[in-house]
């Protein structure tokens, strides 16, 4: 039962005293929220969360995808069934659709309503004010509001280990980069992908280009086409669905001549079943943004009571919230040695990779 047809039913009832003091308990442990969480973990069969997408949509392969995939999993293991009180999504077209998509789903009460991406800052802070007994979570942006949690990645680490892999891997030392929206969450993909290039090849200059868009496969067809044209043999993106267009140049590329040298590394979610051209496959490996653990995470926390409201969490090689997937087999042993390498010295700490320019 929401809060709004629970304060109701309460303002029916004489006798409220002993009911109301119980309740002023329960708000007090679950940060403001009653909807189906306690902070012992107790009945949590009420709960429920949902998500609005970026314009990408759940089946760009990459970003909003492996956001819809740590709620398919939280709803998987907690026997939730997709629809209300259980788990859910609006998709957005526009960014003019975030607002509406937010208090939507707040208002079919879903106790947990992630955000995903940056451009949804300004929807969540204005939403959360509004619905103060819902309780929200951002993912790449930071909203300082007491029932909001911020997710963060440091994209940075592993594109530090994607840039080690080019680096090793390019044959005609041209390498580039194509990222959507020259936004800070991309320009850490950015500047991580710099300094692993760097530390591998000093001298190699990495020819960096931004779309304006995450959902524009022809401006990413477009961008690529030229890169490959020049040389750049291994291109990056950090484009989301823009980036299907980096993967079409190249498959087309491959399918015309079967010895063509042209590699395209992934982001977000393993991107490998996308680079497949017949026997050949052109995805030398992908950068994962487990975004799908960090939506796990911060929905466990929130089914138990322990919401961070109002604080920052960070996700990075360490916890395991980003990685460098596997390269099945496009990346020879002794070079995969050489990034595991890199790696470790990340997650210890030896090496700190920055996140701006």
């Amino acid at each position: 039962m929401s809060k709004r047809r629970f304060g109701l039913a309460l303002s029916l009832v004489l006798a409220a005293g002993t009911v109301l003091g119980a309740c002023g308990s329960d708000k007090e442990e679950s940060n403001g929220s009653d909807k189906g969480s306690s902070s012992d973990g107790g009945n949590t069969s009420d709960f429920s969360l949902a998500m609005v997408t970026d314009v990408g949509g759940i089946d760009d392969k990459s970003f909003n995808q492996s956001a819809w995939k740590g709620i398919q999993e939280f709803g998987e293991e907690n026997d939730l069934k997709k629809g209300d009180g259980g788990f859910d999504y609006l998709q957005s077209q526009s960014d003019a659709d975030y607002t509406t998509n937010l208090n939507a789903l707040a208002r079919r009460d879903f106790n947990l309503v992630f955000g995903v991406g940056f451009l949804m800052e300004d929807a969540i802070d204005s939403i959360a004010t509004q619905q103060k007994d819902t309780e929200f979570a951002i993912i790449d942006g930071v909203v300082d509001q007491p029932n909001v949690a911020s997710i963060l990645f440091k994209e940075q680490e592993g594109a530090y280990l994607a840039g080690v892999a080019a680096a090793l891997m390019t044959k005609s030392d041209k390498i580039g980069f194509v990222g959507g929206m020259e936004i800070p969450v991309i320009e850490r993909f950015e500047v991580g992908f710099l300094e692993g290039v760097k530390a591998v090849k000093p001298d190699l200059k990495v020819d960096v280009q931004y779309t304006g868009a995450f959902d524009k496969a022809e401006l990413g067809k477009a961008t690529a086409n030229r890169m490959y044209s020049e040389g750049v043999d291994i291109i990056f993106h950090a484009a989301g669905g823009t980036g299907n267009g980096v993967f079409s140049e190249a498959k087309e590329r491959k399918t015309a001549d079967k010895d063509a040298y042209v590699w395209v590394i992934g982001v977000d979610s393993d991107q490998y079943d996308e680079g497949q051209v017949g026997d050949d496959n052109i995805t030398l490996t992908s950068m994962l943004k487990r975004v799908d653990n960090a939506v796990n995470d911060i929905a466990k926390l929130a089914m138990e009571g322990k919401f961070p409201g109002g604080e920052t969490k960070v996700y990075g090689l360490h916890d395991e919230g980003v990685a460098l997937a596997d390269s099945r087999g496009a990346i020879p042993e002794d070079v995969l040695a050489k990034i595991d390498e890199y790696d470790k010295k990340i997650s210890d700490g030896e090496i700190e990779v920055p996140g701006e320019k």
